[in-house]
């Protein structure tokens, strides 16, 4: 702006220099020219002030474009402050999911060999336990067969001494 303040008053220098009466161009029209030169006067008076007042609105445009941006600014701030904040709420959120299931995996590995050791020795179990319930029966069935046994061979013992009994009663008697 201070170069078009200074290309004015050179104008205005010229314009001054044409109505000294030194000036060999000077004649009898001066009357013209100081009306001219009034007209030139508030012609360039009127630009100049048409010129402050555009350079005013540009200012005031670009101050309030500045406002604008500053709050633009400040408000992608306060959206990035929350990003953050958000961001720090769900990733302990994911560390702890990310963990819970490396821990879920992990113990999926060691159940797999448990259980089919757990299998087998279930099958282990079952095949004894049915062994031991097969000699349970047998065991039973020979006590059953021992007891009739005994029990027949007391009777045989008994009918023994009963005719013992007998024979010696009748030998005394």
């Amino acid at each position: 702006m201070a170069t078009k303040q200074q290309i004015s008053e050179q104008q205005q220098a010229g314009v001054t220099k044409m109505k000294s009466p030194d000036s060999s161009v000077y004649d009898g029209k001066q009357s013209v020219d100081d009306s001219d030169e009034e007209f030139s006067r508030s012609v360039l008076s009127s630009f100049r002030v048409k010129e402050e007042e555009i350079e005013k609105k540009k200012m005031e445009v670009k101050e309030r474009v500045q406002a604008k941006l500053g709050r633009a600014e400040e408000e992608t701030k306060r959206l990035a402050e929350i990003r953050e904040e958000i961001e720090a709420l769900q990733d302990p959120m994911r560390k702890e999911v990310a963990f819970i299931r490396k821990r879920i995996d992990t113990v999926n590995k060691e159940l797999r060999p448990l259980g089919l050791a757990c299998q087998k020795k279930e099958r282990e179990y079952r095949e004894t336990l049915e062994a031991f319930n097969e000699k349970s029966r047998e065991k039973g069935h020979l006590v059953a067969k021992l007891m009739e046994l005994v029990s027949e061979s007391e009777r045989l013992r008994i009918r023994k001494l009963e005719e013992l009994s007998k024979n010696i009663e009748s030998l005394q008697g």
